[in-house]
């Protein structure tokens, strides 16, 4: 726990605008601190969503929906349940209805924020239904944009094109997010695997682990390739984990290639050969100067933190070789100019009448960063990892506003008083390893699942966002 020691909130508001608590991005950090917040704010104030998707992205099953077909339409869920005030986590979808006009109800907005100041955000389209032009003001805000995702599973990206009749020419001209534009965005994908003769996957993370053990599953006659530049898959995990998966791999079919780096100067090189019907056969190498033949590259190689809007607002505010957001324990953006024991970035503790407690330095208390895109003292990236962070976020957000509402939570156990610390677990992971065969690593423990679903039980994401035991017809809405 750490005590605040902040300026007064922002007080963005007007009186013909409703107290905002605005939270950008509704992926797992930011749909979590949405709703905790909906069922939390006292009367007169609201929350609003924004998130450039229509619907919820459940970016875990990507990469099987990218391989594997008949099933993409369930990577993507309705946002409907998120304000809903009968549940918290598990209830049957309200019915889809005209939005409400009234002044303090929570709203979820499709758009892009194309500029963010200290107070306020400009989107990309108004919304009249709601009152708003394109500038939302806020009172509070938790920036959960999360990281540009790899190029394989980037939605927003584009997809390499493949001559074959049986393909679509071109991708949506204009992908907005829709789900119709994600759904067909996979369809492309999957039949971009299935013409492949030869595959590289570079990036021993879980998500190129997936990807060539699902490939190698489904199409066992095809050559699959795993180049990894470390000795050891999943270094942050126990090494058991990665004798578990390589062997796993291997028995797949998958030639791994360990302690190796791809050559990016070979990946632009022209191919080698180009058959009417066919994608591009190349002949990329390692820097060693090891040849790979292949005709499909799925480059697997990380995140970058979407942390642009934050860095034009305020340079402090982002990490120069991360472009990770600085942030507080208590997850408010951090702008203090020393860190722990005086290095930049980041809060310090010192000792105020014999008690510790962290001083704390920030232009923007009222703004705080979650998930893939925060600098959170060492915790992985995951969506597990954002759901408790936007937990966080939210609990210190609802004490704020209660402070300054001179209200009281209530409860003996909550001081309004006191921030809430966020403190990172051990990490823990689940990783599949074809169709039906997965390892995982929690509280230390690694151990091997046999029982996987193709569809990687997406029904059971479906309830955990309000969609009491859905059908594969519900899944398609």
């Amino acid at each position: 726990m750490s005590t605040s020691t902040l300026p007064s909130p922002s007080t963005a508001s007007t009186s013909t605008q409703p107290k905002t608590v605005a939270v950008f991005g509704g992926s797992y950090g930011g749909y979590r601190a949405a709703k905790l917040l909906a069922h939390g704010l006292p009367e007169g104030w609201r929350v609003v969503l924004v998130d450039r998707n229509s619907h919820f992205n459940h970016v875990y099953s990507l990469p099987r929906f990218a391989v594997l077909p008949g099933h993409e339409h369930k990577a993507f869920i309705p946002y409907d349940p998120v304000f809903d005030k009968s549940q918290l986590l598990s209830a049957p979808s309200p019915a889809s209805s005209t939005p409400s006009l009234a002044g303090h109800d929570n709203i979820r907005l499709h758009a892009n924020i194309t500029e963010m100041g200290p107070d306020h955000v400009h989107l990309s389209r108004a919304f009249p239904e709601y009152g708003l032009d394109t500038k939302l003001n806020f009172d509070y805000a938790i920036y959960a944009l999360g990281a540009h995702l790899p190029a394989p599973i980037d939605l927003w990206g584009p997809i390499e094109e493949h001559p074959g009749k049986d393909i679509p020419a071109s991708p949506p001209m204009s992908y907005s997010g829709m789900k119709t534009d994600s759904v067909s965005w996979l369809q492309k994908a999957q039949k971009r695997v299935e013409c492949a003769h030869n595959i590289l996957v570079v990036g021993g993370g879980a998500l190129g682990i997936q990807f060539a053990s699902d490939i190698a599953h489904l199409h066992p006659n095809k050559t699959v390739t795993l180049l990894h530049s470390r000795r050891q898959l999943l270094p942050r995990f126990d090494p058991s984990l990665h004798d578990e998966v390589l062997q796993s791999l291997e028995n797949l079919g998958v030639d791994v290639m360990l302690g190796e780096r791809l050559d990016m100067q070979s990946v632009s090189a022209p191919p080698i050969a180009s058959k009417p019907g066919e994608l591009p056969i190349r002949m990329v190498r390692t820097q060693s100067g090891r040849e790979i033949r292949t005709d499909l590259l799925l480059l697997c190689t990380g995140q970058i933190p979407n942390t642009g809007l934050l860095a034009a607002m305020d340079s402090d505010t982002v990490l120069s070789d991360s472009k990770m957001a600085r942030v507080l324990p208590t997850m408010q953006l951090d702008t203090s100019p020393f860190g722990v024991d005086g290095e930049a970035g980041g809060p310090v503790d010192i000792e105020e009448d014999g008690v510790m407690v962290t001083q704390t330095e920030t232009r923007y208390p009222h703004i705080f960063a979650i998930g893939d895109c925060a600098d959170a003292f060492g915790a992985i990236n995951a969506g597990h990892t954002a759901y408790y962070q936007g937990e966080v976020a939210a609990r210190n957000i609802l004490r704020l506003i209660r402070r300054r509402e001179g209200l009281s939570s209530g409860s003996d156990e909550l001081d309004d008083d006191v921030l809430e610390a966020y403190a990172p677990g051990a990490p823990a992971i689940k990783v599949s390893l074809g169709l039906t065969r997965a390892v995982y690593e929690v509280d230390g423990v690694v151990g091997v699942k046999d029982d996987g679903a193709d569809d990687l039980n997406a029904a059971i994401m479906w309830s955990s966002m309000g969609f009491k035991n859905p059908t594969d017809e519900d899944m398609l809405r």
